[in-house]
């Protein structure tokens, strides 16, 4: 192996806990397993850690009303057994990540001191989701191919459309400045579209009842005709939503094999 291979294998082994355990990486015998065991779970307490502050700092911020801050879960025997099959960065482990920290901060009682606080832990944890996973670090010149040739538009694996019950956008920010009665947020119907450009670029977007249609539409089959009719909107209409869902990242266009 050479020593780009070995550093390559070392950091994988550090942040992918099925590959740490493979016969693969341990025939390699270039770490001792308990100290990088060791190290390799400092680390995803770090990158998680950093991930849940950011994330779910709203629930934070609410932290002296629910009593609960998200990122105690680090030190949680849920959190101890995921690290078992944690891969630093990939949306299965965010998933599963984000899940112990809405299952903490939610009243176990179903009680809830915030009429809004389910929403805002449904955002949140789409948030950390929608950012997670592989991304490009580097332009290959390709662009997406198809767009403006009528290729079928299809969602972007990740894209998360939520339907929620109360105004948050509005309340977001009151969360994160000097309060003494907690921010409150009006009972109002609202759809949130989550997106995440290639280089990981995170986009939050009210959406409309066309935006919403496309987005549930849009699967690489139908064709622009198709959807358009059953979204039940003008061809000028649909290139225009389209247009604003691939600049988020929402969707891309199918070229075909």
């Amino acid at each position: 192996m050479s020593d780009r291979e070995i550093q390559d294998s070392v950091i994988r082994a550090l942040a992918d806990a099925p590959y740490r355990a493979s016969p693969e990486w341990r025939g390699l015998a270039l770490a001792d397993p308990a100290r990088l065991e060791r190290f390799a779970r400092f680390l995803a307490r770090h990158f998680y850690h950093e991930r849940l502050v950011h994330f779910f700092k709203y629930s934070r911020a609410l932290a002296r009303v629910t009593g609960r801050r998200p990122e105690a879960v680090l030190h949680s025997a849920g959190f101890d057994a995921l690290l078992s099959t944690a891969v630093l960065g990939s949306r299965a482990t965010a998933r599963a990540v984000a899940a112990l920290a809405v299952n903490h901060v939610r009243p176990a009682d179903g009680a809830q001191p915030i009429p809004y606080l389910n929403d805002l832990l449904e955002y949140e944890q789409a948030m950390m989701v929608v950012e997670a996973g592989p991304r490009v670090w580097r332009d290959a010149g390709k662009g997406e191919g198809g767009r403006g040739k009528g290729a079928p538009p299809e969602l972007v694996e990740g894209t998360v459309l939520l339907d929620l019950a109360y105004d948050l956008p509005t309340v977001l920010p009151k969360l994160l400045q000097p309060w003494t009665e907690v921010p409150q947020a009006a009972p109002l119907r609202v759809k949130l579209l989550i997106a995440r450009s290639p280089h990981g670029r995170v986009t939050v977007a009210r959406a409309d009842a066309a935006v919403a249609s496309v987005v549930e539409l849009a699967d690489g089959r139908k064709t622009l005709p198709e959807l358009a009719r059953e979204a039940g909107l003008r061809s000028e209409d649909l290139d225009a939503t389209l247009a604003g869902l691939a600049d988020l990242g929402a969707v891309r266009f199918a070229t075909g094999s």
